[in-house]
């Protein structure tokens, strides 16, 4: 299963930007997408996750200024990101746990695979002062 970002860009501080992440691949179910970052130096953090359920949890800081949401249909999970500030700079990155999937594109009994997680690529969010 591949995971594709995007949405990442150059911004000031307060203003705002929108992640996307789309799994490819004949998709059965996903229990959890979010979004991770990395920032120079440092180790990648969780920022967001939400479960197919709609169950969702954040890092402390940015509680009250992002919001992550999913289509499951679309097997596309969003991260609205607000009031954004330079120490949100970073690479961020799309994730996906305990994925079922059709091999081959087809699904039948015998397709059926588990995937336990998947990264998709970096896409950079710089926030400017």
């Amino acid at each position: 299963v591949q995971l594709q970002a995007s949405g990442g860009g150059l911004v000031h501080s307060g203003g705002a930007l929108r992640l996307s992440c789309a799994a490819s691949g004949k998709i059965v179910s996903i229990a959890s997408m979010g979004w991770y970052r990395q920032a120079p130096g440092k180790q990648r953090e969780m920022v967001a996750d939400c479960t197919s359920t709609g169950s969702t949890n954040y890092a402390d800081s940015v509680k009250g200024r992002f919001t992550i949401s999913r289509d499951n249909a679309k097997n596309t999970v969003y991260l609205q990101m607000d009031s954004l500030k330079p120490e949100d700079t970073a690479v961020y990155y799309c994730n996906a746990e305990q994925i079922y999937y059709c091999s081959g594109g087809v699904c039948y009994e015998d397709t059926v695979r588990y995937e336990l997680q998947s990264w998709g690529q970096g896409t950079q969010v710089t926030v400017s002062s």
